[in-house]
């Protein structure tokens, strides 16, 4: 499997630090956010990994070279302008996949040091509870993996229950928001044109729609690195995090 780190945001909340440096380079607990993906990547056995950029992109690709020192083999996925999170998932997809086998993304500015990548392997064999053959028409074709609505996201964005995500509340189902980590088949993205923009949510909601967008609750360290405040909370010495 190979991974995608998304790393082209602007990172407009975090201003003024990413004025001068990419927000997946900056720092929690000593180490750049974009790093500790890629160290916990490798050690789950994802050396194969693409990242895209834009804003400052040039520090990224100085900071981190080819991967090798991380025993990783990093691509870049260079875009003029950001072109979204589907938009730049679709240039970058020939580096991602033959077609046919999924790959996992996370997003760049999401601190999960402990999340075991691992978990993500054969998250969409066409398999059901049972251990038998899926319909061809009802398999998931993406994976997401959901944390307890923060704060700043109490309505959350899908419900989850035992037949995957959905956009409607049912009985049983409890409402969730999406962690920023997914194994996704590369057939979401084929019908979206190299270059142009488009969001994520949109398609995974028409997934959702059809029965096709499967989940979990992932219950570790979680935290979307957003403002200067949540990352100095992140950094305050001796002191648990109030925000995630």
């Amino acid at each position: 499997m190979k991974a995608m780190i998304l790393a082209a945001g602007r990172g407009e909340r975090m201003r003024p630090l990413t004025d001068t440096c990419p927000k997946p380079l900056l720092k929690v607990r000593g180490r750049p956010l974009i790093v500790w993906h890629i160290l916990n990547l490798v050690k789950a056995g994802i050396n194969e990994i693409v990242i895209n950029h834009a804003h400052l992109g040039h520090l990224i690709v100085d900071a981190l070279g080819d991967g090798s020192r991380f025993g990783a083999n990093i691509q870049y996925s260079a875009e003029e302008q950001a072109l979204e999170t589907a938009g730049g998932i679709a240039l970058a997809l020939p580096m991602l996949s033959d077609g046919i086998d999924p790959f996992l993304v996370v997003s760049g500015d999401i601190y999960i040091p402990h999340f075991d990548f691992k978990e993500c392997f054969n998250t969409l064999e066409d398999k059901d509870m049972w251990g038998n053959p899926h319909p061809l028409d009802k398999r998931d074709v993406a994976w997401l993996y959901m944390v307890k609505n923060p704060s700043f996201h109490p309505e959350g964005d899908f419900a989850l229950n035992l037949m995957g995500l959905s956009n409607q509340d049912n009985v049983g189902s409890v409402r969730l928001t999406f962690g920023n980590i997914g194994v996704y088949r590369p057939e979401m993205f084929a019908g979206i044109k190299p270059g142009s923009h488009a969001k994520l949510a949109p398609i995974l909601r028409d997934y959702a729609d059809r029965g096709q967008l499967g989940g979990e609750l992932y219950r570790g360290e979680w935290h979307n690195v957003g403002t200067p405040d949540q990352l100095a909370d992140l950094n305050a010495p001796f002191q648990p995090s109030t925000h995630q």
